[in-house]
């Protein structure tokens, strides 16, 4: 193609090596996967941030337990009637248990709060996937840019060893070419490591929020069950 520059881009790709190009072809799949799991996770993390805070209004402003959590089964796939469902199962499972007052007593805060616990750790679980690929690209991939880069400096200097000839003109195409390999792992790295970065921030906040209803569901469960009431 005579239209492009001899020394473009795309030359200098097309005339790397074996290695090297099979480097960058590794870089560009987890540059275009990093991509794909960004704007899904941007999709996934604003609609369920948005389902949490409504919801949680919602269950907040019900008159008692079980309307709150009527109001979160009409709203389909809410992730805090997953979480309250399994302290109701609970609930039912300490209300059929053959249990002396007391003894149940004791028991039944312990247990109700971990069920809800292993709510929460559930939604966290399910949102968290595939981050960890872009942490692995976040610390990888400069390593794996670097690599290309070495292996194409090496076989630059095989190439002068050949040609006899240390010039300019000989050694710069072979470097150049060898350090785009960087500059492409770096180019996957960044966008990475600020998006596994980021939606770690927004975890964390959703963290709060579902501890935050596990603690009002387990205060209301609490005030309206007689026997999770402490005896005196």
């Amino acid at each position: 193609m005579d239209f492009l520059p001899q020394t473009g881009f795309w030359v200098m790709i097309n005339n790397a090596t074996l290695m090297v190009k099979i480097v960058m072809a590794i870089l560009l799949f987890m540059s275009f996967t990093t991509w794909s799991i960004i704007f899904f996770k941007l999709i996934v993390f604003s609609r369920f941030k948005s389902q949490v805070k409504s919801h949680l209004r919602l269950f907040e402003t019900a008159s008692d337990l079980v309307t709150g959590m009527k109001l979160l089964k009409d709203n389909s796939g809410s992730p805090l009637y997953t979480i309250g469902y399994r302290g109701v199962l609970e609930i039912q499972k300490l209300e059929q248990a053959n249990l002396a007052p007391n003894v149940k007593f004791r028991v039944a805060e312990d247990n109700v709060r971990r069920a809800l616990k292993q709510g929460v750790s559930l939604q966290l679980k399910n949102l968290s996937g595939s981050l960890s690929f872009l942490a692995t690209c976040g610390s990888a991939a400069p390593f794996i840019g670097l690599f290309g880069t070495v292996w194409g400096i090496m076989h630059s200097f095989h190439s002068i060893g050949l040609q006899k000839s240390a010039s300019l003109a000989t050694v710069a195409p072979g470097i150049s070419e060898a350090l785009i390999a960087t500059a492409i792992g770096l180019a996957v790295a960044i966008p990475a490591s600020m998006a596994y970065n980021y939606f770690l921030r927004q975890l964390n906040a959703i963290q709060t929020e579902l501890i935050n209803f596990a603690s009002i569901f387990l205060n209301r469960a609490q005030i309206e069950l007689p026997w999770l009431k402490r005896e005196n």
